[in-house]
């Protein structure tokens, strides 16, 4: 993980965007206000994927906790 600052970020951009697609998280510091986080890509997509997971396994989770306490409703199949 690498920390800089903004004005040295902007000089050395390049750098630190190729540091970043090596899969090297830069933390870019600004003054009073709110810092930044540059990744690659494809960490940020793993990101998303696995919030998305984690989405996902919480509904299966509550469903099954539905069931667990009997709230369930049955119904007719609906045939073609």
């Amino acid at each position: 993980m690498l920390v800089v600052n903004y004005s040295t970020l902007r000089n050395n951009l390049k750098d630190y965007c190729d540091q970043a697609t090596d899969n090297k998280t830069v933390i870019v510091t600004r003054k009073e206000e709110k810092n930044v986080v540059i990744i690659s890509l494809e960490n940020y997509n793993h990101l998303v994927r696995s919030a998305r997971n984690a989405e996902y396994l919480a509904k299966l989770d509550r469903g099954f906790e539905q069931i667990k306490a009997g709230n369930l409703r049955q119904h007719e199949l609906i045939e073609d």
